[in-house]
């Protein structure tokens, strides 16, 4: 008998927990190590895990079966599983489903070698068919394999195929291991000056001397944090390190890469949903070997298997699109720095209206706060005044007041552009008066009420209180009264184009700008002045810089005070700031009107003086009464089923096992907002949470012993950000 040594892999098979495999004599096979294993009849993937790291029994050895192969890839350094493990115990989330993420090229796994991919040939056919003109208008330009291209030209492979019989197309092969070109620290220097240029110096000596460090880099719009932190990315180049720079939306990555390339003289490494099979695989394996030294990507960026991390950025940090809302329900922002922890690398996050969190842990001495007061080369901020929609009420069934108009039409008169901006993309999630402003909310929670339609009621999504609609406002008594508030963008572009006949105008929302193409499109068409008015949702809230914007419009700015979102006065503050901080970015003053039936709220006054530190300040002691985060713990179980009445069931017996635990307080079940998703009913519970709790440990010991029907899923998410 040969020496023989067992391993503990994770499998990825959904229903298993961890297994144990002998290691045949000869195979290499450390912590890490992606293996592929037997499992009954079939061959699944599998993770060597750390020894002592998984629960399990000790099977006996002679009766193991032996790993079949070890996949020539790098193990999962020490760090990445360290962050697997912290991830799947804060989210409550598999340790497989964390892992896989990790693995997120199956390709890549293969090894690497060559990928046939075709191109169009430029031949003329001699044979012309509808679907072969198609083909032929819609590949021009594209190189992707076969599957993919079919995609793209929207035929079947067999049109494809003939085609490459006839010479229109002709195969390349691609080597799926070719390196990229680096990125030249020293390409420009920029011309760091006063704040900047300490800023730069703080981060570039954490990133030399190679440990942990999170800093919050805070700095008004428009004031340089990108070539501020672009000091710190050259400083990890020149060491031979890899950087990974996080943004929250594939749509921004067109101008990023511009600004990237100007700076180091390359392109970087991009990683987002839309790559094609062969970019992920020779992404994922040049990362793995350290061939791509810098990688921008979307949040699953993040579980990279880097080789050599240097520094780790955040851009646009308090973004809601780092969280994940389905699988594992994790915040981009908050594992970055625990990622950044392991591999004891600094991590900074930037933007110019940091999650009130983020601000906690700058004030607590746990993040270090490097502040950009000013603009960059002398643009100056825009002038921000609030148009009271109770004093100047749109005609009915208007959007658009009359200063607004004015402002649109005195624009259009001098060639400039202007932006208007709704901030949210669906239904209409909160009920008031019409005529006095008033607005209904629910007794027992802090939530606006939200008319049902359907069901003739006004309901409270937090908790499930629900109300008639009353016949006269409480109020000022007028009768029939009552309007489910906002606009949708379709109806804002209408009304502009009524308003203004000869106005180019463009929509932009994340369904308009779905790829990376559209975007650089928007870009390009903005920049060459062929659009007048954007009308546009969050999106446009975002890093774009258009020199000729000179005026924003925020359509409603009392929309985002809904029910839906826990930190909904924050998400208000956030979004007007970033997008009136598309004003005048260049040589022209701007200007920002913010329509709003509030005058006097906190979040509005704040935006209209410019006093960021006021509006923080009250809104830190709001959520210390309230005992939100960042003082208290939140936590939500969305229940759900295709079946109206085994969700609610299934949602009642949670409620009915609820634990009763100190400093603990659990609300619901009540109907999600958005109470069928994707053809599943759901329902929902709010757990709120002291400081201390222990959340995760009540989480998982109230929900363990509860066995649900198979039609049943019951999701955990920590430190939820929506509620719909």
């Amino acid at each position: 008998m040969g020496y023989m040594t067992r391993v503990r892999c994770i499998v990825f098979n959904a229903a298993l927990g961890a297994l144990d495999y002998r290691v045949p004599e000869g195979m290499d096979a450390p912590p890490g190590s992606v293996v592929v294993v037997p499992l009954g009849p079939r061959q699944i993937l599998g993770l060597v895990w750390d020894e002592g790291e998984l629960p399990g029994d000790q099977y006996p050895e002679h009766k193991l079966r032996a790993v079949l192969e070890a996949l020539p890839v790098p193990p999962l350094a020490a760090p990445l599983r360290r962050l697997i493990g912290w991830c799947a115990d804060y989210y409550l989330a598999p340790l497989a489903a964390v892992a896989r993420m990790a693995l997120s090229s199956s390709a890549a796994l293969k090894g690497g070698g060559t990928v046939t991919e075709y191109r169009l040939t430029g031949e003329e056919p001699a044979r012309m068919t509808p679907q072969r003109l198609q083909a032929l208008d819609l590949l021009h330009g594209e190189q992707a394999t076969m599957r993919e291209l079919a995609e793209i030209a929207g035929v079947s492979e067999g049109v494809l195929r003939g085609m490459l019989g006839q010479g229109l197309l002709e195969p390349v092969l691609v080597d799926s291991d070719r390196p990229y070109p680096a990125p030249d620290p020293r390409f420009t220097q920029p011309d760091l000056a006063g704040e900047q240029a300490e800023a730069a110096a703080e981060m570039v000596s954490a990133v030399e001397a190679r440990r942990f460090q999170p800093f919050l880099l805070d700095g008004v719009t428009g004031s340089g944090k990108t070539e501020t932190y672009f000091e710190a990315v050259a400083a990890a180049l020149e060491s031979g390190r890899q950087v990974l720079v996080l943004l929250p939306e594939i749509a921004l990555t067109a101008a990023f890469l511009g600004r990237f390339e100007a700076r180091f003289g390359t392109v970087p490494v991009t990683w987002h949903s839309s790559l094609k099979a062969s970019e992920r695989r020779r992404a994922w394996r040049q990362v793995a070997f350290g061939g791509a030294k810098v990688v921008v990507g979307a949040r699953s960026a993040l579980f990279l298997p880097f080789a050599d991390l240097g520094l780790i950025v955040v851009d646009e940090a308090h973004e809601i699109a780092f969280k994940q809302d389905d699988g594992v329900r994790y915040n981009a922002r908050d594992v970055a720095v625990m990622r950044g922890h392991f591999e004891g690398v600094p991590v900074v996050l930037a933007s110019a209206t940091p999650a009130l969190e983020s601000l906690q842990m700058a004030d607590a001495g746990r993040y270090r706060r490097l502040v950009l007061p000013s603009r960059f080369g002398g643009a100056q901020l825009p002038r921000i005044e609030v148009v009271n929609l109770t004093e100047m009420q749109p005609a009915r069934g208007r959007w658009l007041a009359q200063p607004l108009v004015e402002a649109l039409t005195d624009r259009l008169g001098k060639g400039e552009q202007s932006l208007l901006f709704l901030n949210r993309r669906g239904y209409a999630p909160l009920t008031l008066c019409r005529h006095c402003g008033f607005r209904f909310k629910c007794p027992n929670c802090s939530a606006w009420l939200v008319e049902h339609r359907l069901s003739q009621r006004l309901a409270c999504h937090h908790c499930g209180h629900e109300v008639p609609p009353p016949p006269v406002c409480p109020e000022c008594g007028e009768p029939d009264c009552l309007v489910a508030c906002g606009p949708g963008v379709e109806r804002i572009a209408d009304e502009v184009r009524e308003l203004l006949p000869g106005a180019r105008v463009a929509v932009v929302t994340s369904d308009t700008l779905a790829s990376p193409a559209a975007a650089a499109e928007f870009v390009a068409q903005a920049e060459g002045k062929a659009i007048d008015v954007i009308v546009g949702t969050q999106l446009v809230t975002k890093g774009f810089h258009f020199p000729e914007l000179t005026l924003v419009g925020v359509i409603d700015a009392d929309m985002g005070l809904d029910g839906g979102d826990l930190r909904a006065a924050e998400r208000t503050y956030q979004q007007i700031a970033q997008v009136a901080g598309r004003a005048g970015r260049g040589a022209k003053p701007g200007e920002v009107l913010i329509q709003t039936r509030h005058p006097k709220a906190a979040v509005i006054a704040a935006l209209a003086s410019g006093d960021r530190d006021a509006f923080y300040a009250a809104e830190t002691e709001a959520r210390r009464e309230a005992g939100a985060p960042p003082f208290g713990r939140w936590a939500a179980i969305i229940v759900s089923s295709e079946d109206e009445a085994e969700a609610r069931d299934a949602a009642r017996a949670i409620g009915g096992a609820r634990p009763d635990e100190p400093g603990v307080l659990i609300l619901g079940p009540a109907p999600a907002p958005l109470s069928l998703l994707r053809g599943r009913h759901r329902y929902r519970l709010l757990i709120a949470a002291r400081r201390s709790a222990e959340v995760q440990k009540i989480i998982r010991a109230w929900l363990a012993p509860l066995r649900m029907p198979p039609g049943v899923r019951v999701a955990v998410d920590i430190d939820p950000y929506s509620f719909v």
